[in-house]
């Protein structure tokens, strides 16, 4: 079973463009340090629920859209060893500054998951 690690996003629609580039070049660090997958998914049909949501979790803006991402690696131990090298991946630099993050980073939900079902097709 792999290990994932997930996030939830709220991007404002204006930076979307800002978000991509940035996303692309993350998935190419990720993937280039060991990780078996790299997803970014932008909000389609997600909406306020009644007492939760995607929209409610991040406190969503009516100038933003949620995110949904997903990292998969081979387990926890592998997450931890290339989590560490994309920390230190000085391409990712800018990125990791606050005010330069195109999102609020503190509204942002994530975490390490170990699986629990997996299908493949």
């Amino acid at each position: 079973m792999t290990y994932v690690d997930g996030f939830i996003v709220p991007v404002p629609k204006k930076n979307l463009g800002t978000y991509k580039k940035m996303a692309r070049l993350a998935s190419k660090v990720w993937m280039e340090h060991g990780a078996l997958s790299y997803a970014e998914c932008v909000a389609d049909d997600v909406k306020p629920g009644k007492w939760t949501s995607f929209p409610q979790s991040v406190k969503l803006k009516k100038d933003e859209v949620v995110i949904f991402s997903w990292i998969t690696y081979k387990s926890r131990k592998s997450r931890d060893t290339i989590l560490g090298k994309v920390m230190q991946d000085k391409r990712l630099a800018k990125y990791m500054n606050a005010k330069a993050m195109p999102f609020d980073g503190k509204r942002m939900i994530y975490g390490g998951f170990k699986t629990m079902i997996e299908k493949r097709s």
